[in-house]
């Protein structure tokens, strides 16, 4: 099984890096965009038979990793979809 996880910084949340995207992509002539927010994609190769129960044993393995060390919770989204 194959996990993919998108983390993404709450609304609200200073993004400076996007705001560097956003004035990069305007420099470049890219007209018409008007915020930018960046993020972080990470997938993760689940071994078979990883914790019994199929695909939602396997998100729910894969969230309690996201709330340990792969996101910061207290600024940071994260959202975990699994492919069998």
């Amino acid at each position: 099984m194959k996990a993919k996880v998108h983390v993404t910084l709450k609304p609200g949340v200073l993004d400076p890096q996007g705001k560097a995207i956003a004035h990069a992509l305007e420099a470049l002539g890219f007209d018409g965009v008007a915020d930018v927010r960046q993020g972080k994609y990470i997938e993760i190769d689940l071994k078979d038979g990883s914790g019994d129960g199929g695909a939602g044993a396997a998100e729910a393995r894969v969230s309690e990793m996201c709330e340990k060390l792969l996101a910061n919770t207290v600024i940071e989204n994260y959202r975990v979809e699994i492919d069998s």
